[in-house]
């Protein structure tokens, strides 16, 4: 869990920029991960400020690594925490077989998401054109 260096208790709640400083994530971000996933479900208290309470921050960072670290989309990242189980983190190459589309790590350590079957050729075509062009640079920027 984040440590949060605010000199607040572990347990106490924390403001939608808390929870934003904290965990990198911007609060529009933090807002509509709220619409899209239902078990997030700060207190709202009058003028409908947030507050969210450690059981929240926890979800968040677990919605944001499946998202921002894992490469999964919205829509299986709500199947992970619906299923509970933590060990999918691990099933990637189940998961992919099974037609959920993640993202993959390329040759450069970046993320990639996984693209649909009919596509692929032209977007295999169009990273080697940029694989070509990176060498390219890089012999230019050598000289």
């Amino acid at each position: 869990m984040t440590d949060f260096e605010d000199g607040k208790d572990e347990s106490a709640l924390r403001t939608i920029g808390e929870v934003s400083e904290g965990l990198g994530i911007k609060p529009h971000v933090l807002r509509y991960w709220e619409q899209q996933f239902s078990m997030l479900k700060p207190l709202k208290r009058s003028g409908g400020r947030r507050y969210y309470r450690p059981e929240d921050v926890a979800l968040l960072e677990r919605i944001n690594r499946l998202v921002n670290e894992e490469g999964y989309t919205i829509k299986g990242a709500q199947g992970v925490l619906r299923s509970g189980s933590a060990s999918q983190f691990d099933r990637r190459a189940d998961d992919r077989r099974s037609g959920d589309r993640r993202a993959r790590t390329g040759e450069d350590g970046l993320r990639i998401p996984v693209p649909p079957s009919e596509n692929l050729e032209k977007i295999k075509e169009i990273a080697e054109r940029l694989r070509t062009l990176r060498t390219r640079l890089a012999k230019a920027v050598e000289t």
